[in-house]
Parts: structure tokens; C-alpha cells; sequence
């Protein structure tokens, strides 16, 4: 086989699939510190490759034609003449932005992690579940027997985020919206379960937690956001890690009182996560992940939709923006 396909940007639109095509290029041998990597899953970032594709990223200043996907786990089938860490034949998993969602990937060798199968189950670790740890860890300060909030518990972030929670010794309130969510949360021993479908967020938390939440893991937005800020409780943090309700459409305008009005008095705090600023704390979450899923200690669900291919994203990408996906959704190739 002398070729490969990726997908790619070819030119900046508000809609994913009229942003994207298949190209199909020529697969390059390794250099000496290369490796060649034939990738078998690769995870879906909904909300990140549209806002790529919108040119909404403002720390990443892209012009067309550009290569798309971060996570991708595969199989190494060549090495470079100087590469002694990896052989044919390893899995490997790698989070290059431009690496996901092609056939095949040339990578410096220092640039992937082996891991002991390629599975589709550790893209929902790397990275998705480093950012859940270090923003709850570094930047949410979490400690624990605190009241600890996961907005959309259910998804590939947020159901790893319910667990370390769990693990560090909290009381874990999840959001979801839909029975099957409800299921998975109590699997992983959520502690109360609101179905903002059939239950009022605000009410619940205002009823059952009058001293309101220590730390709140926020990646919805919009009223949801705006309810998380309202019950946070005296010294409360909420960790903003993305807006999904938001992606892909035009920014709400809000007419309210300014948000120092809620903090104030309480001494809480609202603080934002991008996993770029953080890139120091990378290795040792990925590694320590890594261990608590081996061990057994930490569940991993993936989506139980398939979809198969490079024609397939644009599809996947649109289903997890409808928040229809329990765990993570991934492409296999």
C-alpha cells in the first residue's frame, strides 16, 4: 500500500461537513527518530473541530487546507533506524492535533506513549481524561467530603470526572439527560443523579443543598452555567471546561447582573480550563490514568454507536454535538 486518506479542513464554515473532504496522500517512510502508525480508533471532539473549523480558536491561527483529529490509537508498522523505545507491532496511542482522523500517521517516536492494547477504550483517557483530572485537581482544587457537581456526567469527560471525584473520597452530584445516562451514572456510583429532563436543576440543588457546592466540573453553559454559579456554596469553585450548548452556533448575549454580584459575598470563584495552559501536568496524569484503568479502578464507556471510517466523522461529530452519546464516541478505521 503506497497511499493513505485523511480528512482535512479545506476551507473555514460555520458547518463541519461543508468544511471537510477526504484527501488521499502518499504514506511516507519513517526518519531515523520516526515511527510509522497505522491508527484503528480515533476519538471524536465535537466541539473542538467545529469551532477549528469556524476559525474559532483563538490560540490556533489555522489557514486551510489543514489536518484534523487529536486522539488516535493505533499500531506501530515501521520504526526509523534510531528509535529503540518502540518496535513493529506496538500500540501506541497518540494525541497530535492533526493526527486523529487519517489512516495513517509519521510521528517523532518521543511524541507517543505505548500503552498495552489499542483499544477504544484509553482515547477516552488520553486525552480526555487528563483534562477531567488536572482541571479538577490543579484548577478546581479538589479535596475531599466536598459536594462535587459534574454538568453532563455522562459524556466521554464528564463520566471520568464523576469517578475521580468518587475516588477522592466526595460526595458526586451528576447532570444528564436521559434514563440510559441515569443508568450508566448509578454504575459508577453517582451519588444523587438529576435528569434535567425531569427534574429542575435549580430547584434540586437549592432544596437538597441549601449550603450549596464546593466544586462544580461545568462543560454545558448557558442556563445551566448560570444555575452552577447561583448554588455555589461560601469558597465554592467552578471549573469552566467548555460550553457544548454553545458550540457551533452564535454567542448569547445576556442581559443580567454582573457575576461578581454572586461571588462576592461567598468568597467563590469561577475559573477557566484549556488543557494547553496546563501542559505541564500531562505526564503524570496520563501515566497515573493509565494505572487506575489497568488496575481495574476507573470504568471506561464507549459509545455503543459504531461508525466506521473517515465518511463516517461529520456524522459522529453531529451526534455528539445532539448529546445523544453515553461515553466516548470514537471512529474506527
Amino acid at each position: 500500500m503506497q497511499s493513505y486518506r485523511k480528512l482535512i479542513a479545506k476551507r473555514l464554515h460555520q458547518d463541519f461537513n461543508s468544511a471537510v473532504e477526504i484527501v488521499e496522500v502518499s504514506i511516507s517512510a519513517p526518519a531515523n527518530h520516526e515511527i510509522l502508525i497505522r491508527n484503528k480508533f480515533a476519538g471524536i471532539n465535537a466541539g473542538f473541530d467545529t469551532l477549528l473549523c469556524r476559525g474559532e480558536v483563538p490560540y490556533v491561527n489555522l489557514t486551510p487546507p489543514f489536518d484534523l483529529g487529536v486522539e488516535a490509537v493505533g499500531e506501530v508498522v515501521a520504526v526509523g533506524e534510531n528509535v529503540s523505545d518502540f518496535q513493529v507491532g506496538d500500540a501506541v496511542i497518540t494525541t497530535l492535533r492533526g493526527g486523529g482522523y487519517r489512516e495513517y500517521q509519521v510521528i517523532d517516536a518521543s511524541l507517543a506513549v505505548k500503552v498495552q492494547e489499542a483499544t477504544p477504550e484509553v482515547l477516552n483517557l488520553v486525552p480526555t481524561g487528563v483534562s477531567a483530572l488536572v482541571a479538577l485537581e490543579q484548577v478546581g482544587e479538589m479535596q475531599n467530603n466536598e459536594v462535587v457537581l459534574v454538568t453532563a456526567a455522562a459524556g466521554g469527560t464528564g463520566h471520568i470526572a464523576v469517578q475521580l471525584a468518587k475516588l477522592a473520597g466526595n460526595y458526586v452530584i451528576g447532570t444528564c439527560s436521559s434514563a440510559a445516562k441515569a443508568k450508566l451514572l448509578r454504575e459508577l456510583g453517582c451519588d444523587r443523579i438529576i435528569n434535567y429532563h425531569t427534574e429542575n436543576l435549580d430547584q434540586v440543588l437549592k432544596h437538597e443543598y441549601p449550603n450549596g457546592i464546593n466544586l462544580i466540573f461545568e462543560c454545558v453553559g448557558k442556563q445551566v452555567f448560570d444555575t452552577c454559579v447561583a448554588n455555589l456554596a461560601i469558597r465554592g469553585r467552578l471549573v469552566s471546561i467548555g460550553y457544548i450548548s454553545e458550540y457551533g452556533k452564535h454567542v448569547e448575549q445576556v442581559m443580567q447582573p454582573r457575576i461578581y454580584h454572586q461571588l462576592f459575598w461567598k468568597a467563590a470563584s469561577v475559573r477557566g480550563f484549556l488543557m494547553p495552559h496546563y501542559q505541564e501536568y500531562i505526564p503524570e496524569a496520563r501515566d497515573r490514568l493509565l494505572n487506575l484503568f489497568y488496575a481495574g479502578k476507573l470504568k471506561v464507556f464507549v459509545d455503543s454507536t459504531e461508525f466506521h471510517g473517515l465518511e463516517s466523522i461529520p456524522t459522529a461529530v453531529e451526534y455528539l454535538l445532539s448529546g445523544q452519546n453515553c461515553g466516548k464516541v470514537v471512529v474506527k478505521f
